[in-house]
Formats: structure tokens, sequence, C-alpha cells
């Protein structure tokens, strides 16, 4: 019989993602212009920098998912290393946010060491939280519930750190702090928030799906999932829709401090670019948290795959408009991001749902069952989409001159334009397009895990 959760084990597991989504939020949003306006490293060298450590780290999150998979514990396989990893994950989150004076080049080792094991001690730490929603329950509208607990806290975490970054800053250097000292610690401030709320997560959820054998052999898990032709096109879909946030979410600083700058407006009167920056990522993330409270009621009447292909059309499209928007038009920016969060907020929570549908139908045909296995390929899409984007990003800010702290040329705010409108719209169109062969419906999914109760009753 399918498990029902009570309300506060789905807000325990929503908890999670408000933890690990304000150091996501931080990397996305504020990472590239940290290290090339504060720690001054060129973007080009970011970029890369990027792209080789995500995509080692991205490789490693199938490594855990198989490790994850074979924990036995008292307290279940996932839910530990919530517990393990907590206080890990902070430390290690203000030191990558900590800027020794070692010149140039040992800035940048220093980067690519402290962002390595960041990005180690994320995965370790989010490939069992994501692969926890895929054992709390087995009943896929529940699952769905789930998601969306989870992108509450994901999206209510983003929230509280967009809305508070531009004061907190400027209250450590209004108290004699310089650039690097202020971001040090204000994310200081979000590490310790981050383990408290890791820590409940770990405390109030509990595991309850069983699989149907306990025989592991990672080489037939990987047989398994090589042949999982609907895994294949989620990872690519996921790739591109992290693609499309990531480059949004990494030219937002950039667009509000050299395009749109400071502005005086109607009632508030001159507003700085950062504050207007702040607001943007507010307005961004609460629009995105509209857009999953709107994904079960959209998926339960269109389904989850004509809901996911729908609203990545509708971002893609609007992202397009924002090309040719003037920097004097607040009141359209803001409107368009309106438009885009909600629709870019609907699609996140049913990847993971789709992903825990994936998990079954895999279990269907094989009668083997490799969660953590698969739910590590949605965190390690989420890598590889946000590597592209964030090397992409440092890539583009070179090939169209940009200079950190410096007025722009007209090529260069060019560049900066694009990253916020033309090239994420590509990545949205791409990843509805990629979605129109995916075949596990929500009436295909219905009968098989009706299937697999009744394997597990008799079994």
């Amino acid at each position: 019989m399918a498990q029902k959760l009570a309300s506060r084990e789905k807000i325990a597991y929503g908890f999670g993602d408000f933890a690990s989504s304000m150091f996501w939020k931080l990397f996305s949003m504020f990472l590239m212009i940290y290290y090339t306006d504060v720690v001054e490293l060129s973007p080009a060298s970011v970029g890369t920098m990027f792209l080789l450590t995500r995509l080692w780290d991205g490789l490693n999150d199938p490594i855990m998912g198989i490790i994850a998979d074979r924990t036995s514990t008292s307290k279940g396989k996932f839910r530990p290393y919530l517990l393990w990893m907590a206080i890990p994950f902070a430390v290690i989150g203000v030191i990558t946010f900590s800027s020794p004076d070692f010149g140039p080049s040992g800035k940048l080792i220093y980067a690519y060491i402290t962002y390595t094991m960041m990005m180690v001690v994320y995965t370790a730490i989010n490939v069992p939280y994501s692969s926890l929603m895929g054992v709390m329950t087995s009943d896929t509208k529940e699952r769905t519930s789930l998601a969306s607990f989870r992108f509450i806290g994901a999206y209510s975490g983003g929230i509280f750190m967009t809305a508070t970054v531009p004061y907190l800053l400027d209250f450590f250097r209004d108290n004699g702090a310089n650039d690097a000292k202020s971001y040090q610690y204000t994310v200081a401030i979000y590490a310790v928030i981050a383990a408290i709320f890791f820590l409940m997560t770990y405390k109030w959820t509990k595991e309850r799906v069983k699989p149907l054998t306990e025989e592991t052999s990672i080489k037939k898990d990987l047989k398994d999932l090589g042949k999982n032709g609907q895994w294949f096109i989620m990872l690519g879909a996921g790739i591109a829709v992290l693609i499309f946030n990531s480059l949004r979410d990494g030219s937002i600083m950039y667009y509000f401090k050299y395009f749109v700058k400071d502005q005086v407006l109607p009632v508030f009167g001159n507003v700085q670019w950062d504050k207007l920056a702040g607001a943007y990522m507010t307005v961004w993330l609460v629009t995105n948290l509209l857009g999953v409270l709107l994904a079960k009621p959209a998926s339960s009447k269109f389904g989850k795959k004509n809901t996911f292909i729908g609203a990545m059309v509708i971002a893609s499209v609007f992202s397009a408009i924002f090309y040719w928007v003037n920097p004097n038009d607040i009141g359209i920016i803001f409107a368009l991001n309106v438009v885009i969060g909600l629709s870019a907020g609907i699609v996140l929570p049913l990847i993971w749902s789709m992903y825990a549908d994936i998990a079954d139908y895999s279990e269907w045909k094989t009668g083997r069952r490799a969660t953590g296995l698969v739910f590590s390929s949605s965190s390690m899409s989420q890598k590889m989409g946000w590597t592209l984007g964030g090397a992409i990003t440092g890539w583009l800010l070179a090939a169209y001159g940009f200079e950190a702290n410096e007025a722009q040329t007209m090529e260069s705010l060019k560049g900066i334009r694009l990253m916020i409108s033309i090239f994420p719209a590509v990545g949205a169109l791409l990843s509805a397009a990629i979605l129109v062969i995916y075949k596990l419906s929500d009436k295909f999914m219905d009968g098989i895990i009706a299937d697999l109760a009744k394997r597990r009753k008799d079994g």
C-alpha cells in the first residue's frame, strides 16, 4: 500500500533544500562576480575552472549514488549523510568565499582547491538527500507533493539569501570590512543556518520503501541504467534546463552593475544597482516558488510531460524578448522576470518527480532498484548544466571584451545582454524539444506502481 506522508515530514524534507539552495544560489548568482570583481581573476580563467572542477564533480555524482545505495545503517541508506556532512558543508562553504592574498596564480590555485572541495561535500550531502525522496513513499502523487515541498524549501532558502545578501555585505562594509571580508562574514551566517537545517531534515524524516531484492551489483546497476532510455531523455532535458537557469543566474549581477546601473525610480528615488539586482533575484525566486506551487495542479490537469514542455516554451519566448529591453525600462524588466520565473518554477519539481518515476520504471523492468544511482543522475544533470552554463558565462564575458570594474564597451554590453536573454532561451527550447520523446505518462506510471506494489506484497 502506498505511503501517505504527514505535512511535518514534507516540511522537514524541504528544510534540506532550504539549506543547500542558499549555497547553490550563492554559487550561481554571486561566485562568478566574486571571483572576477573581488578576487580579480580573469573571467576566462574562472570559466575554465568552472568547467574542469564541475565536470569532475559531475562524474562523482553516480559514484556517490552507488555508495549511498550500498550504505546500510539503522537510520537508513540516505538519511545518515545529512548528519555526517552538515558541519563539513558549512565549514568548506566559508573557506570557498575566503580570499587569502596569494598573488594572481596563488589565488587561482586556491580557488581550484576550495571550489573542488565544496563541490565534493555538496555531492556527498545532496545525492543522498535527493535519493531520500524515492524511499520516503512509493505514491507517485505524494512524490510530486514532496518534490513541491522540496522546492518550496529551495526557493525559500534562495529568497532568504538574495533578499539579505546586499544588506549584509553593506553592513560589514559599513563596519570596516573590505569587499573580500564582507563576503566571508556574510557566507559564514548562511553556513551556520545551513548546518542547522540539514540536521532538522535528518531528525524528522524516515525511509520506508524497501527494494524487491537486496542483491547488489554495481555492474548490473550501471548496465540497467545504460539500457534505460527514459533516463537518458531526462538527463538531456535536465542539463538543458540548468544551462538556461545557470546563464540567467550568472549574468544578473553583471547585467545590473554594468547595463542597468543605478536608477531613479518613482516612490523609491535613487536605487543602487546592487539593490535592484537583489530585488530582481528575489522576485525571480518568489515567482519560481509560485511556479512550484502550480506544478501539482498543472501536471494533474495536463500531465507532467505536457506541463514541462509548455512551461519551457513560454520561458524560451519571454527570455528572448528580454534582449531588446532598454536599461531604463525597469517595469518591463521585472514583468518579464515574473513570467519567466513562473515558467521555470513549474518545471523543477516535475524533474525530480519524473526521476522517481524512472527509478520505479527501472525496478519494474529489471526487478532491481538503484534509487541512489538514478537520483544521482539528476544531480549530475544539474552539475553538467551548471558546469556548461558557468563556463559559457565566463567565456562569453572574455569573448565580448569584459573588463572588471571598468566602463564596458558596446560589444561587452551586448555579450552581457545575450547572456541573460537569447542564450538561456536556446537552453529552455532545447529542453522542451528533448522531452517530446519521453514516454512515462502518468497513466503508464499508475500501472507500474500498482504492479510493483503487488510484487512487493507477493514477495
